[in-house]
């Protein structure tokens, strides 16, 4: 009987309070290489970031297109045709 109260009691906190979570949303994406397509990670803010992490195991590095900067005011940087 302890077991059923405390798994009910489980579920109940888990479902009250659970919250909905947000991915986290990064500018650059590596994209490495491979015979299959290789694997992808979009988890770096700065491009050098991206070309370190890339370095030396093969791999090329792009602009997130489905990155969203947070809300509010931002400054005003000048954009680059290319970014290196």
């Amino acid at each position: 009987m302890r077991f059923v109260l405390l798994a009910l009691s489980v579920i109940a906190a888990t479902t009250l309070f659970n919250r909905p979570t947000k991915a986290q949303n990064y500018p650059w994406c590596a994209y490495y290489g491979g015979k299959e397509g290789g694997g992808t990670n979009c988890g770096f803010t700065t491009f050098q970031q991206c070309l370190d992490t890339v370095s030396g195991i093969g791999g090329s590095c792009q602009r997130n297109n489905l990155y969203q900067p947070p809300p509010g005011p931002h400054p005003y940087t000048r954009q680059r045709r290319y970014p290196y």
